[in-house]
């Protein structure tokens, strides 16, 4: 994980402020100021180390939420959809996936934009193009 952390910040460059925080999301948001852009990359991590800590999802997503919606800088949110694929077999992976499309349908509902990426392709969602 920390080889993949260290290829996206040398990808982006040094004029990127980078917050690694793996659950602690909210503080990050809550430091961004006006005039600033925020990414938060991504929120698939963030629910999967909720999750392997065992904490309370419903909690832990209002959190995000309400940090999100509070957050003085335009936040982009990257996410995955987990659930086009098959129906994974084991209990914690059929979990995670349905956590996440609750998340995604969440963050979409919320958002101003959505964007949906398939194959390198964007496709606009809800909302204006730029």
């Amino acid at each position: 994980m920390q080889a993949k952390v260290d290829l996206h910040k040398a990808r982006r460059g040094t004029e990127w402020v980078t917050v690694d925080a793996s659950n602690g999301v909210e503080d990050g948001l809550a430091a961004a100021k006006e005039g600033q852009s925020v990414l938060l990359d991504c929120a698939t991590m963030w629910l999967a180390n909720v999750m392997m800590d065992d904490a309370d999802l419903i909690e832990g997503q209002t959190a995000l939420m309400g940090a999100l919606d509070t957050c003085a800088a335009p936040v982009v949110v990257v996410t995955n959809e987990v659930g086009q694929g098959i129906v994974p077999e084991n209990a914690l992976a059929r979990r995670f996936r349905e956590a996440q499309g609750r998340l995604n349908i969440a963050l979409a509902a919320q958002a101003d934009t959505v964007w949906h990426v398939l194959a390198g392709l964007p496709q606009l969602r809800k909302g204006d193009a730029p």
